[in-house]
């Protein structure tokens, strides 16, 4: 099954990234310090949606308008009253040119839901966060993180059976990791 392949092949890029996010995440001292989380955030995810927008087949993943996260980080933003950053452009993100890399990177945008109920708790530990009114990012699908989770990744393994198509998801899904790895450290 494509989900537990991407899991066990990503695993290292996925660490990697963590690892940086957790330092960035621990480092929170104030409200400016979570902003300029979120601004991270919203730039990466803002251009890898975009791209990941011109090639998904919603036809085949007939959610992902639910699936967008950048909304949520612009109202956090707002909630925080600091800035909208631009999106990253083409040069810091991953090759997005059809459906099944699109795939690839959703995975990681949409793994990061899971972790996200942690960091929204880690967060909301550190700092007032304007009441929790800045949190729905972190917090994306609340009660629902984990059926929408499953369900995302029944429709990618019934999407990528060959190994050619399986080998495209999970290259993609490396370079996500990696890239935002990088990103990350820019934003250091």
């Amino acid at each position: 099954m494509l989900s537990e392949k991407l899991k066990e092949e990503t695993k290292t890029y996925h660490h990697e990234t963590e690892v940086a996010l957790i330092g960035r995440i621990k480092a929170i001292k104030d409200e400016q310090d979570y902003a300029s989380l979120l601004k991270m955030f919203y730039s990466y995810f803002g251009g890898l949606e975009k791209n990941i927008d011109a090639a998904i087949d919603t036809g085949l993943m007939d959610d992902y308008h639910e699936r967008r996260k950048t909304s949520a980080i612009a109202d956090d933003l707002q909630a925080l009253d600091a800035d909208v950053p631009p999106v990253a452009g083409a040069d810091s993100l991953p090759a997005i040119q059809n459906h099944l890399q699109a795939l690839g990177a959703l995975y990681v945008i949409e793994g990061s839901t899971l972790g996200g109920k942690i960091i929204s708790k880690m967060i909301g530990q550190k700092l007032d966060a304007a009441n929790g009114e800045a949190l729905t990012f972190f917090n994306s699908y609340g009660e629902d993180t984990v059926n929408m989770w499953n369900s995302f990744k029944e429709k990618m393994n019934a999407q990528a059976q060959t190994d050619e198509e399986q080998a495209a998801v999970i290259e993609t899904a490396n370079s996500t990791f990696k890239h935002f790895a990088g990103w990350i450290a820019r934003y250091n």
